[in-house]
Parts: C-alpha cells; structure tokens; sequence
C-alpha cells in the first residue's frame, strides 16, 4: 500500500512518483510550476488559488486549498496529488491516505531557494528533474538580480510599506514578519512598516499610526480586497499616515505578488518599480 507523503521528502511508493497519470494541483504556485515545467498534461484538476496561466482555470476545481472535501478531491480519481505545505484539512488528508493516494506536500519559503526546493520536488516527483533543475537555476538567478536592482533603486532610503490583507469589519488586517507580504517587501527594496508582529494581525489605530507607512500596498482581488481607494483613505487612521496623506496605495494580484513561483522575480521588478520608478 503506498503511503501518503505529508513532509517535504520523498517514501517509497508501490508506483513511481513519475508514471502518476492523474495530477490534482493544490496551491497556485505549484500549478504554476508544472505549467513551467511543461508537464500539464498530467493534470486533471487544481483548487481555487490555482489562476495561472489561464489555461489552468479550464481544469476542474476541487476547492479552496485549506478547505477540501475528501469527496471534491476523490471525484477527479488522482493517482497523485501535489498539495502546498497547509493544504488540508487534516481530516480530508486522513481519508486521502486511506484511499491510497500518493501525496507529496510541497514546502512554503519566500526566497530563491525556498522557489527552487520547491521546482526541484515537483520535477523529480513528474520525471522532469532536468528540466526542473535548468527552471530552478534560471528564477533563483533572476530573483537575486531583481533583488538587486530593487536595492539600487531604494537607495539609503527605503519606503515604509504596509500590506494590508483585508479591512473586513471596520479592522485593517496587516502583515507582520515571517509572511509572504514581508519578504516580497524586502526584496522590492522596501521595509514592511509593521515590526514586532508575527504573521498576519489585526490592527489598532495606534498601531497604524506608529507604523506611518509611506505606501498602502493590496491584492488586486475580490470583496474585502476590491475596497476602494477612497473608502480605505476615509478610515481615519488610515488617513493620517504618510500613505494616506499622499494617497501611495499600490495593488497587485495576489498569487503574482505572494506566490512565491516562476513568476516572483517579475513581480519584485514590478514592485520595485512602483515603489521608486523605473
């Protein structure tokens, strides 16, 4: 019986990872991997936060990757599923692996090597190793050289940058440190403005008042994220920040922005720009 992988190593499975027929995609930058790895073929259906490239969206979708239904995933038969580490419930997991389905959970990070762990295992577990080893060396180089330039471009004076997740209810939800949002901050050259926080935090107005973040920077999405500029620079702690003063508020689409895939190098460019010109 092959055994569920929950860790970011490989067991010995009954089948070859590689002649896995029936791929479910679970996780926007792993989906995106594969497309980059020209190995779509094997996929069958992906989750919710599996957006790009567009093609993929053509593909059944079996839910939100924190919230799958052992039934959502079982109706696409895979013989094999590549999950981001988080995905779950563990519940749903716990009736994948008595189902025997091979599973391999693919580790977050949000630096270079972390995007090319996680190309090198998806590509060795797809028979692609070469041609992951050749994309993984590719997007670690240019991250470093987009990080690079950011640096440049900042200069000695780097701007206070605050990512705001959501303004559900009145309350703005912010990124601390060890998130996505901060790393793609410090690579962009600039400095997240909410410091002694880990991870994602609701905060006070005091607290947003004290960070005085030059920039407001958003995902480009739907409900709480689709706020308007002008409703978010009427919140009155919101508007006595040098951002709010200034009007600074950049958005991005989420998975280009925190996906931490193929495409990050481009979007610390992109961030960088819009933070300090070209």
């Amino acid at each position: 019986m092959r055994r569920v992988l929950l860790a970011c190593g490989f067991a010995l499975f009954a089948m070859p990872l590689s002649a896995a027929e029936r791929v479910l995609s679970v996780g926007g930058a792993v989906t995106e991997i594969i497309y980059a790895l020209d190995a779509q073929e094997k996929l069958v259906a992906r989750d919710t936060t599996s957006t790009y490239p567009a093609k993929a969206k053509e593909l059944p979708d079996v839910g939100y990757m924190r919230a799958l239904s052992p039934e959502g995933v079982l109706s696409v038969a895979p013989d094999l599923i590549l999950a981001v580490e988080g995905a779950g419930p563990p519940e749903t997991l716990a009736v994948l692996q008595e189902a025997d389905i091979a599973l391999i959970s693919v580790p977050e990070g949000y630096d270079g090597a972390a995007i090319a762990k996680k190309i090198t295992l998806i590509g060795a577990a797809l028979g692609r190793e070469a041609e992951a080893e050749t994309l993984a060396r590719q997007v670690q180089n240019d991250l470093d050289h987009a990080a690079e330039q950011a640096q440049t471009r900042a200069g000695a004076a780097p701007k206070k940058v605050m990512f705001v997740l959501s303004t559900q209810g009145g309350r703005i939800m912010a990124a601390g440190q060890n998130t996505g949002a901060d790393a793609i901050i410090s690579l962009a050259g600039g400095v997240n403005a909410i410091t002694g926080v880990q991870g994602y935090r609701p905060l006070s107005d005091e607290a947003i008042l004290a960070a005085a973040p030059d920039v407001i920077l958003m995902m480009d999405r739907q409900g709480d994220h689709a706020q308007g500029d002008g409703d978010l620079l009427a919140m009155p702690a919101i508007a006595a920040t040098p951002a709010g003063q200034s009007g600074a508020i950049l958005r991005m689409g989420g998975l280009y922005l925190l996906g931490f895939g193929p495409r990050t190098a481009v979007a610390v460019a992109d961030l960088s720009a819009a933070l300090y010109g070209r």
